[in-house]
């Protein structure tokens, strides 16, 4: 029995779901906006979503999470991502799935794992269950990790001149245990996730993503 298959999600329409990890700066925007491009041309109909943010009630969540002036508990911001992904799972991934469609998803489960498991120095094995509860145990297809050196990577989000949200601000110690626990997880399951330096040029990081995506379309 496939992952899909164990999560319940493959359907009539057997849509393909793939979600983009990675630090902040690790170019996961550009990637997933070349790969919704590519796969349009391509005569795919493409959902492109995000989480935390991806619905109505997930945009609410965003605010809280990424732009709350003041502390939050790790505990309580690890149960408000979990709150956004099981709206999010089931009013929008679920039903384009279903649909045949393929959703191109900035974030999902292990950013919860890498962030609040790791950065925020909380039990990943339980951050982890809380997500894969919430999402009545759904798992993508193909996870996508940009690697990029934490210090690289602010480098970027300096040059874009914005101001940083509650993560982006963090000191750099949590975000190299971020990294750290990106790397675990994609060791810990080799099949789903396609690691990728995020310092190359952005056009040979999108070769390397379609590559593995044909493949999956074609199998």
């Amino acid at each position: 029995m496939s992952r899909r298959e164990e999560s319940g999600l493959v359907t009539a329409g057997r849509g393909l779901w793939i979600t983009l990890e990675g630090g902040d700066g690790s170019g996961k925007t550009t990637q997933a906006r070349l790969l919704a491009e590519w796969l349009g041309a391509e005569g795919r109909t493409v959902l492109h979503t995000r989480e935390p943010g991806g619905s109505e009630v997930g945009r609410l969540i965003r605010d809280i999470v990424l732009h709350h002036r003041g502390d939050i508990a790790p505990r309580a911001e690890a149960l408000l991502y979990a709150a956004d992904r099981a709206h999010h799972v089931a009013t929008v991934v679920r039903p384009a799935l279903e649909r045949g469609e393929v959703v191109i998803q900035d974030r999902y489960l292990d950013s919860s794992v890498a962030y609040q498991g790791a950065g925020r120095v909380l039990d990943a094995g339980q951050v982890r269950e809380l997500s894969i509860w919430a999402a009545e145990g759904a798992l993508p297809d193909l996870t996508v990790l940009l690697d990029i050196d934490p210090e690289a990577a602010r480098r970027r989000l300096d040059a874009d001149d914005k101001p940083f949200d509650r993560l982006e601000a963090e000191k750099d110690d949590f975000h190299r245990r971020v990294r750290d626990a990106y790397l675990r997880l994609a060791d810990a399951e080799l099949e789903r996730f396609l690691v990728i330096d995020g310092a190359l040029a952005p056009d040979l990081i999108a070769d390397r993503i379609r590559a593995r995506v044909r493949a999956l379309l074609e199998h």
